[in-house]
């Protein structure tokens, strides 16, 4: 009513008025159902290729085989390590 009250022309009647205001009213709705519509139409497509992705995944992680593999290297510098301040600690201790 106020957008009609707005556009209110000199001259207009009440229920030109009126008339108006109810024309703003049943566009807007109109304008409104067609959001939701376009809004649910996405959502769908959204779900649809969301559930491909997901059925792509949980193929893919049943073919797929990760093997982990430790490289030897840190394990023998942390034993040469530990070793050589034993060795450093026991010629503190005798000297």
């Amino acid at each position: 009513m106020k957008i009609a009250r707005g556009t209110q022309r000199p001259g207009q009647t009440k229920e030109q008025t009126r008339l108006v205001a109810q024309g703003i009213q049943k566009g807007i709705d109109q304008y409104k159902k067609q959001q939701k519509a376009k809004a649910r139409e996405l959502d769908k497509q959204r779900k649809k290729t969301q559930s491909r992705e997901s059925a792509t995944v949980e193929v893919g992680e049943v073919e797929k085989v990760v093997v982990y593999r430790q490289h030897r290297l840190p394990w023998v510098l942390l034993v040469i390590t530990w070793a050589a301040i034993a060795v450093y600690a026991g010629l503190l201790w005798q000297g």
